[in-house]
């Protein structure tokens, strides 16, 4: 809201310094650290109703050390990200563009969802909460409407021919001769390799002629499939205080190098990389998202005085998905959200070779001592802090690794 006012003011009134707000960096910026501060100051006030609420987490028995402190911490925190998130995005945000639309969107979906669940889990005295099959609807759900949007809004578009064409005039930096050719694509991009864009609408070649017209029936199932994933990924790896939060920081700060330099003429002609005309936008989405991530990480850090519930985790998971997906690094998410991979992996494992061991022996055998992957090394004796803070290390390395993909191919 606040950019166009100051839209207004410079553009019309003439007002001397308004123009700043029509910088990306600019509105990230103080998108950033208005987040921050709300996470941090009325982080402690939502915390403290949710107490007198009796919001308090149910505590299964796991034989974890340190299980039974926790037993009666707030959870719903997730409520903290998505109110320290919307309000500087609805102030600072261009809120007409289309995406930022979606993710307002995805933020509200997910966390809804979330809320139901934690709300069936405290309020109705049932641990399972949400019934499975529900859950997996409304992510199927927030999937068409994200990948029906991107596919058929004349708003989203792409350019792949950056850095094949001199967009410079000689002997002169920085100034753009010629307008981008933009394109309605499902081409997203492969990591490590060259001439890395790839079109989901060549796996219906075969079809024949016109076969780029049924791009959707694979684009669709892809967004779906990969938002329920990722969401369930964040679910599970939120276990221990601060691990969910902190991982999902640090992937969503590498997202927004993606987003900014993607969105950006200049630097994507320069990297030789897909342009995304309008996506520069989402940096500022990014910017308070991460702020909240990290003011809720003072409250959530060993020992927790809050916990995210699946409020916080389905909705982290879904905005993570949605941006990969947008700036069409979704190939990336194995290795950018390695730490959800494999939590969801040793899940899988684990109870895969349960079943296979006690169909083939009469008795189950485990791989983990427990999983996901952060109780195991619990069961080994390591402390709650050691591990989150490895496992940040970590997803800091595959941050890294990911945005070297730029260059690296």
């Amino acid at each position: 809201m606040l950019y166009y006012l100051f839209e207004y003011l410079d553009k019309t009134l003439n007002v001397s310094g308004a123009g700043v707000f029509q910088y990306i960096t600019f509105r990230s910026a103080l998108a950033f650290l208005l987040s921050l501060l709300l996470s941090t100051v009325f982080g402690k006030r939502i915390i403290n109703f949710l107490r007198n609420q009796q919001v308090g987490e149910t505590v299964r028995e796991l034989g974890l050390a340190g299980q039974n402190e926790k037993a009666g911490t707030p959870t719903m925190g997730g409520l903290i990200i998505i109110f320290a998130t919307l309000l500087p995005v609805m102030l600072f945000a261009k809120l007409h563009n289309i995406y930022i639309v979606l993710l307002i969107v995805t933020t509200l979906w997910m966390g809804t969802i979330g809320f139901i669940d934690d709300y069936i889990k405290i309020f109705k005295k049932d641990k399972a909460g949400l019934k499975g099959i529900f859950k997996v609807f409304g992510q199927v759900g927030l999937g068409l409407i994200v990948g029906t949007v991107l596919y058929f809004s004349p708003n989203v578009t792409v350019r792949t021919d950056t850095g094949k064409n001199d967009i410079f005039r000689p002997n002169t930096e920085n100034v753009i001769t010629q307008s981008p050719v933009e394109e309605k694509s499902t081409a997203t991009t492969i990591p490590f390799f060259k001439n890395n864009e790839f079109d989901y609408a060549e796996l219906l070649a075969w079809t024949g002629e016109g076969y780029q017209k049924l791009a959707w029936l694979i684009f669709i199932p892809v967004v779906i499939f990969i938002i329920t994933a990722v969401s369930n990924g964040a679910n599970l790896t939120d276990g221990i205080d601060g691990l969910a939060a902190g991982t999902s920081a640090i992937s969503v700060l590498a997202l927004g190098i993606f987003t900014f330099v993607s969105g950006n003429i200049i630097f994507s002609n320069y990297l030789n990389i897909m342009y995304i005309p309008n996506s520069g936008e989402m940096t500022v989405f990014i910017a308070a998202f991460v702020g909240a991530l990290i003011g809720f990480l003072w409250y959530n850090s060993y020992p927790a005085s809050v916990f995210m519930g699946d409020t916080g985790s389905l909705t982290i998971g879904g905005v993570i998905a949605v941006l990969a997906i947008a700036v069409r690094k979704e190939l990336l998410i194995p290795l950018l959200c390695g730490i959800f991979l494999v939590e969801n992996l040793s899940v899988v494992l684990q109870v895969s070779y349960f079943k296979y061991t006690k169909k083939r022996f009469g008795e189950g055998k485990r791989i983990f001592l427990m999983a996901p992957l952060h109780h195991h090394y619990q069961k080994r004796g390591y402390h709650e802090s050691k591990i989150v803070t490895r496992f940040w290390i970590v997803a800091i390395m595959l941050a890294i690794l990911s945005i070297v993909t730029l260059k690296l191919r």
